[in-house]
């Protein structure tokens, strides 16, 4: 698999931005709708991101190790 430089923040100093945003969209969610928000957001992101190979190496990085 190539490198497809997921470490590099490319949200121009916007991260806590995004991550407020986050917090407030699963405000007073039960766990089940937060994780079809969650489910929903990674597919959208997906399409948006269009390269399917970066995409399952996100999610490679994203899972934690056992």
């Amino acid at each position: 698999m190539t490198d497809h430089d997921l470490g590099r923040d490319r949200l121009t100093g916007r991260g806590d931005d995004i991550y407020a945003a986050l917090l407030q969209a699963h405000d007073g969610l039960d766990f089940a709708a937060s994780a079809a928000l969650n489910a929903r957001l990674v597919l959208i992101l997906a399409n948006l991101a269009g390269d399917p190979e970066a995409v399952i190496a996100a999610i490679g990085q994203a899972r934690p190790s056992a």
